[in-house]
């Protein structure tokens, strides 16, 4: 399995952006995926999942502003970020499974730096 992250860079605050996580060897459709985002010397932060059904989850840091799908079609997960402010800036990664006991693997992160 590996999943590739990208779509990461510099924003202003209450600007955009869509990162981007292609899947291989698993199909996104048949299991939880999430997006976890870490800033440098604190605990890395569950984001946002979607289950196998389509049910989504976020954090309440982001809910309204944030949101998790993804293409079946192109075996891709998406987290689209709108109104984006400083405290988002962090290493984003996606990962199949929700919750930190059920990941199972990681993808290499993409950097977010939220700055005017």
């Amino acid at each position: 399995v590996q999943l590739q992250a990208s779509g990461g860079g510099p924003v202003q605050p209450g600007g955009s952006l869509r990162l981007s996580c292609k899947a291989s060897g698993m199909i996104v459709s048949m299991s939880t995926m999430a997006w976890y985002r870490q800033v440098p010397g604190k605990l890395r932060e569950l984001v946002a999942n979607i289950t196998s059904s389509g049910t989504t989850n976020y954090a309440d840091s982001v809910k309204g502003r944030f949101t998790i799908s993804r293409d079946n079609a192109k075996n891709t997960l998406y987290l689209q970020m709108n109104s984006l402010e400083p405290e988002d800036t962090a290493l984003y990664y996606c990962t199949r499974g929700g919750v930190p006991y059920a990941v199972d693997y990681w993808g290499k992160g993409t950097l977010v730096t939220v700055s005017s």
